[in-house]
């Protein structure tokens, strides 16, 4: 065999190799689009019956966008509103989209034992559908377990 044999072998060779390695990528799919990179973050949603107030961080617990009702609405009867709530959401979880977010855990938190206020059902809805993807949703509202001794002494209180 000459060398320009040799050269084309190698040639017909190096140009069969490359199409193998393209069609066992393909299926064993070792070539996948490559997605951005997600970021989570943790939404504080804090309703009470005088007010709605969103906190957006990050997991370190930096703060990414605080947003509350009176910051939406200047009618202190409105600011617990549900309807103000969606816009307090909208415009919170714009700003954490805006810096790159796709996840959110959510923390909700009331005023009393018995509830949030109106306005955490309608601020949980409004961030799903702004683009954040809700990972999970938890109820810290604090709860009393004792608390302080009742009056009355050791016989109770006597009529």
């Amino acid at each position: 065999m000459t060398e320009t044999q040799l050269a084309q072998e190698k040639k017909q060779e190096a140009e069969i190799i490359p199409q193998e390695i393209e069609e066992i990528e393909l299926e064993t799919g070792a070539k996948t689009k490559k997605t951005k990179d997600e970021k989570t973050g943790i939404a504080y949603i804090y309703s009470s019956s005088n007010n709605t107030i969103i906190h957006v961080t990050d997991l370190a617990g930096n703060t990414i966008s605080r947003v509350s009702g009176g910051m939406i609405t200047k009618h202190s009867r409105l600011k617990a509103n549900p309807t103000i709530a969606m816009f307090v959401a909208k415009q919170a979880a714009e700003r954490a989209v805006d810096l790159g977010f796709t996840k959110v855990y959510i923390r909700m938190r009331g005023k009393t034992l018995f509830g949030n206020g109106p306005g955490a059902h309608a601020a949980i809805k409004s961030l799903g559908k702004s683009g954040l993807e809700i990972v999970s949703i938890l109820d810290t509202t604090k709860v009393p377990r004792g608390g302080p001794k009742k009056k009355g002494g050791r016989r109770g209180r006597r009529v």
